[in-house]
């Protein structure tokens, strides 16, 4: 059977991949995949061939991978974080029987995970991740979800949160969990995970609201629970209390 493999690569460094998307990468005759995930890659597998489109050709692109891959071509599609967190796993699923290809997904670490991991231990209780993006989902359904995961207490996960066209959203964001939280609630942003510039710094719900984020930020907003501990942003498992 041909076999196309979607793959994330996690912030698109070599430490960040996983065993199975460099595999999957190692042993690729043809890799597609976004402009610049394909430019961070190039460097690690030089001698493989590359097809690349723009932001926007998401739908051409995935078509361009399974035909690829029905010519008979070992094809990996990859993307950021991991395929089937905002990935392109769902697109080539949605495509994948217009096509003799057989799908494969390699498992990547998404934003969620590199970013806690530099924070500390935001994440460690139950957690929600919402994307601010309204290019494929509208406002209205973004604040419901934001809504619903500030008033469940769940630790959130904020990914696209803020861009030229939604310089406010984050704002608007946090003055949601203000509603339910305290302002002093810990909170925390890791900013170009994995690349250069990786930063984390941790903050207050209240200083949140007015904080400069980018689409190249994760932003982490804390439970009642989450604190500080040895300069790290901790949300406990409750081990102790057993």
């Amino acid at each position: 059977m041909k076999k196309l493999t979607v793959a994330g690569i996690g912030a698109g460094n070599y430490e960040g991949l996983t065993v199975a998307a460099v595999r999957a990468l190692e042993q690729a005759d043809v890799i597609v995949g976004y402009t610049v995930y394909c430019d961070l890659m190039k460097p690690y597998f030089p001698d493989k061939t590359w097809i690349s489109t723009p932001m926007m050709k998401e739908i051409e692109r995935c078509r361009l991978a399974l035909e690829t891959a029905e010519e008979g071509k070992n094809t990996v599609m990859i993307c950021s974080g991991d395929a089937g967190i905002y990935g392109m796993a769902s697109p080539i699923l949605e495509l994948a029987g217009e096509y003799g290809v057989d799908v494969d997904i390699a498992a990547g670490v998404t934003a969620a995970s590199s970013g806690a991991a530099l924070l500390g231990s935001p994440l460690t209780s139950d957690f929600a991740v919402v994307s601010l993006s309204d290019l494929l989902t509208p406002w209205e359904t973004i604040e419901k979800r934001l809504e619903a995961a500030a008033a469940g207490e769940f630790v959130t996960v904020l990914y696209n949160p803020a861009s030229k066209k939604r310089a406010d959203y984050l704002e608007k964001a946090a003055e949601i969990f203000l509603k339910y939280r305290s302002p002093e609630t810990v909170c925390g942003v890791a900013h170009n995970i994995g690349r250069t510039g990786e930063a984390a710094e941790i903050l207050t719900l209240g200083e949140l609201a007015k904080y400069a984020a980018d689409m190249f930020t994760t932003v982490f907003i804390g439970n009642g629970s989450t604190k500080i501990l040895g300069g790290k942003m901790v949300t406990p498992r409750g081990y102790r209390h057993e």
